[in-house]
């Protein structure tokens, strides 16, 4: 697991490395917002209609080699994007077609990644080894934005693709040494896994499963109403600050390094949970929705910063939860395929998420849509809250008249 941490850490900042030269690396081929915002949309996209193909594909394949495979495939679309980027033969299409691949090779790599750090730890320490990954995630995000300028500074454009190549490489060279943890999920459901025949770990059985199952929908309902109205800060917060509060670039700058370590503390408290649920999920959600109705009636910047330390850890802490319900409440052989459908599902938050918000900033301004926002979340929570303790249970008495197996039929 120390071995699987260290890898994720230098693959998180060789990825973060990448995804910031490649934003101003299209700035500097077409000269527009636009496309930048359209090559990371183009990326995403695949995630839409993949996502549940690639859970199939990692339910069904040795989980190491398909890990294995997909990191070394990320690698080779990094070094062909160095090679172009090197001799200034990258136009527009070519990083387009490039971010399309990258984005179906991480259908498959996603899932695969995560269920493989699950194979690790014991399978009651699944949801610490959830935070601990998130602690790492964080960690390399801020490491990989800090290292981006300075290796573009000093080296160009196409030393960060080759070191996020580089990174997916160390991956794929530890990954053969990693070996699944006493008691680890995996393990226990080798045996029923061996028997079940693999033409019926299909995409349909995890699609039911996912429809079926309650607490994975309220935690879809929660996340979603949470990632449209709330949780993008980096563009209410950007707005926010350098609007109504005055502030500029360098004030932003100060309250993204507050939102980063906010996440950092937030990993490590969700790294502790033990028993993580929906209604934790929902609790935290809620507060943050609170705090984001607080920031956006922060007169001062400082009040701000007071704000935004406990937004990010409250955001952190119920990703974490979330995350742990998520991986932990399908049984073994589905897992792959129920995050193939969080995969969809969440791929809809992300690209209609933003454009929403910003309509929503056009029609009541930055404060506005931080307070109806978080208004919004606040009080559908509250009414799906409300609407799940009045369902109750009608106990149904067994007479002595009456036959049990007829009673129980009744019942059915």
């Amino acid at each position: 697991m120390r071995w699987w941490s260290v890898a994720n850490f230098v693959s998180n900042a060789g990825t973060w490395m990448q995804l910031t030269v490649q934003n101003l690396l299209v700035l500097q081929i077409t000269g527009s917002a636009a496309a930048t915002g359209l090559s990371m949309s183009v990326q995403a996209a695949p995630a839409l209609l993949m996502s549940v193909l690639g859970g199939a594909a990692v339910d069904r394949w040795p989980r190491k080699l398909t890990a294995a495979v997909s990191q070394a495939l990320l690698a080779v679309i990094a070094f062909t994007t160095a090679t172009l980027v090197a001799l200034d033969r990258l136009d527009m299409t070519t990083l387009m077609v490039l971010a399309a691949v990258t984005g179906m090779v991480a259908t498959v790599d996603n899932p695969a990644c995560a269920l493989l750090g699950n194979d690790l730890v014991p399978a009651e320490d699944v949801p610490s080894a959830i935070g601990v990954g998130a602690l790492v995630f964080n960690a390399g995000r801020l490491a990989g934005a800090a290292l981006a300028g300075v290796t573009v500074g000093f080296l160009g454009t196409a030393a960060a693709y080759f070191a996020n190549g580089f990174s997916f490489l160390f991956v794929t060279a530890v990954i053969p040494f990693l070996r699944p943890a006493a008691g680890a999920v995996r393990q226990a459901a080798a045996g029923r896994a061996a028997q079940r025949p693999r033409s019926g770990m299909s995409v349909r059985e995890g699609l039911a499963f996912f429809a079926r199952r309650p607490r994975l929908l309220a935690l879809a309902g929660v996340t979603g109403i949470s990632a449209v109205f709330g949780r993008n800060y980096g563009l209410t917060l950007a707005v926010l600050v350098t609007g109504p509060l005055a502030g500029g670039a360098a004030a932003f700058g100060t309250v993204s390094t507050v939102l980063a370590a906010g996440g950092i503390v937030g990993a490590v408290l969700g790294a502790r949970l033990r028993r993580p649920s929906v209604r934790l999920v929902g609790a935290l959600a809620a507060t943050g929705a609170l705090l984001q109705v607080a920031a956006g009636l922060s007169p001062s910047l400082a009040m701000l910063l007071v704000l935004v330390l406990p937004m990010a850890v409250v955001e952190s802490v119920s990703d974490t939860a979330g995350t742990a319900v998520l991986q932990t409440d399908p049984p073994a052989h589905l897992r792959g395929r129920v995050l193939g459908v969080w995969g969809s599902i969440g791929t809809v938050w992300s690209l209609g998420g933003p454009p929403a918000l910003g309509l929503l900033m056009e029609l009541a301004g930055p404060r506005g849509a931080l307070i109806t926002g978080g208004a919004i979340i606040a009080l559908s929570l509250a009414s799906g809250h409300l609407l799940h303790r009045r369902r109750v249970t009608t106990p149904v008495a067994l007479t002595k008249d009456a036959a049990p197996q007829q009673a129980l039929q009744t019942a059915a």
